[in-house]
């Protein structure tokens, strides 16, 4: 029972850590030159990052002897670009706060149905609970944020979908004998070829630069790489749904940085939907009986 405790804590913070590293990225593509294309940034980001991920675990021998479903991998690697795509073009239109509290609080209601849809397991009361308080925090933050780009929310919404099925498709690989970091690889990989024709089509969007190149290869490594490392880490220790409701934790850094690095204004809301999002993920955390942590297995 210990060491099951030991097993989830450590999955939580590392979905934490992740999901922190996820918070810098729309600060960090809002610090790039003004001409940044958002299409361009998504892709180039998946494309370097699927080279860096596939080559890791080979390296650690992923991929030898291993097994795994191409159906599962390809709808994972789809749900990685429409997260991309939706995502920074969600921010551009909407701002760094909208535009990831979108995303990141349908997250877990996406992940919820899929995984829903796929194994007819009602989530647990206390994650429905949890997932409902930190929606509420969200939306407490979008609602304080003035005029809204209903575009940008769709494309939010997008990107909210497509992470809640690699979250759920990167599980299942993860469930079945696939090692954490070779799920990882193997979604952002067939993401990256993916993606390579919108990188063509798009490019140069800014990146011809040596601050958009820079700022390229921090989203490509920091919050991709070692983030999505850390998320694999997750995944292997708690369900799907409990992941994508953790890293609700992303939308409070996002608003923490857009306040502390972009001169953001902070507002009532901003306190009270951070709050309650944190009240919601405190929960979640909390250590469960050990069949809680057996579900997915």
């Amino acid at each position: 029972m210990a060491r099951m405790t030991a097993v989830r804590t450590r999955g939580v913070l590392a979905v934490l850590a992740a999901a922190v590293l996820f918070g810098t990225t729309g600060t960090a593509q809002e610090l790039g030159p003004g001409g940044l294309d958002p299409l361009a940034v998504g892709a180039v980001r998946v494309v370097l990052a699927g080279v860096v991920l596939v080559a890791v675990a080979w390296l650690l021998g992923a991929y030898r002897d291993a097994r795994f479903s191409w159906p599962v991998v390809v709808a994972g690697a789809v749900g990685v670009v429409a997260y991309q795509l939706g995502f920074f073009t969600g921010v551009r239109l909407s701002g760094v706060a909208v535009g990831t509290v979108v995303a990141l609080g349908s997250g877990p209601v996406w992940a919820g149905v899929v995984e829903w849809l796929l194994t007819r397991r009602t989530p647990s009361p206390r994650w429905l609970g949890a997932t409902a308080l930190a929606i509420v925090g969200v939306a407490v933050l979008t609602g304080g944020g003035g005029g809204v780009s209903w575009l940008g929310v769709a494309a939010s919404l997008l990107a909210g979908l497509g992470y809640g099925v690699y979250t759920v498709a990167g599980s299942r690989l993860i469930a079945h004998g696939q090692r954490s970091y070779g799920a990882m690889g193997l979604m952002f990989g067939v993401g990256a070829v993916l993606l390579v024709p919108v990188l063509v089509w798009r490019w140069p969007g800014g990146l011809d630069s040596a601050s958009g190149m820079t700022i390229a290869l921090y989203l490509a490594l920091v919050p991709t790489v070692v983030a999505y490392l850390l998320f694999g880490a997750g995944l292997k220790a708690l369900p799907a749904a409990t992941v994508a409701t953790l890293t609700l934790t992303e939308p409070v850094v996002a608003t923490a940085l857009g306040v502390l690095v972009l001169g953001e204004e902070i507002t009532t809301a901003t306190v009270v939907g951070g709050v309650l999002v944190l009240g919601g993920l405190s929960l979640l955390a909390l250590p469960s009986r050990p069949q809680l942590v057996l579900d997915r297995q």
